[in-house]
């Protein structure tokens, strides 16, 4: 079973192999935009666009359809050739959307598979860097969520780290 969405399919080299970030908006919305500023980062173009998503032992992948394989399209300047990555595992779902401050863990679901979602403001300058910290803190299986809450911290002695 296969499905191709109106989303984009960028993947970073991380815990030994690429983990692919699929993000969704609507057009005008940033998602090439944001793909090509991630190039900068280590990122790899996988699909702009459209990406044919299917399951395999349990697992989202995706692609690009083979038209538009390693195009990207830059608007106002036309569509480039990029280096890209025929295929890559799904871990992170991206959504356009304003984030709340302090979230707690979402997910997306796709093709009967849950997927840990961040929402994001695609164009804003540190959008890259948010989808390469997320990538960055799955676990090893990409099964954990990014946002992990840490335990609150006991509170503090009288007078212990007091200035």
């Amino acid at each position: 079973m296969s499905e191709i969405l109106h989303a984009g399919l960028i993947a970073l080299r991380s815990g030994g192999r690429w983990r692919g970030a699929l993000v969704f908006g609507p057009s005008g919305s940033g998602k090439s935009d944001l793909a090509l500023r991630a190039l900068d980062l280590g990122f790899r173009l996988v699909a702009d666009d459209r990406t044919l998503v299917w399951t395999s032992g349990g697992r989202l992948f995706g692609r690009a359809p083979n038209v538009l394989r390693g195009k990207l399209e830059i608007r106002g300047a036309g569509i480039v050739r990029l280096p890209w990555l025929d295929l890559c595992r799904i871990d992170l779902a991206v959504t356009a959307g304003e984030p709340e401050r302090m979230p707690d863990p979402e997910t997306f679901s796709m093709l009967g598979r849950e997927t840990p979602r961040l929402r994001l403001q695609l164009t804003e300058a540190s959008a890259p860097h948010r989808i390469a910290d997320a990538l960055c803190r799955l676990g090893a299986d990409g099964e954990e969520s990014y946002q992990v809450r840490l335990p609150a911290p006991a509170p503090a002695a009288q007078g212990e780290n007091a200035p």
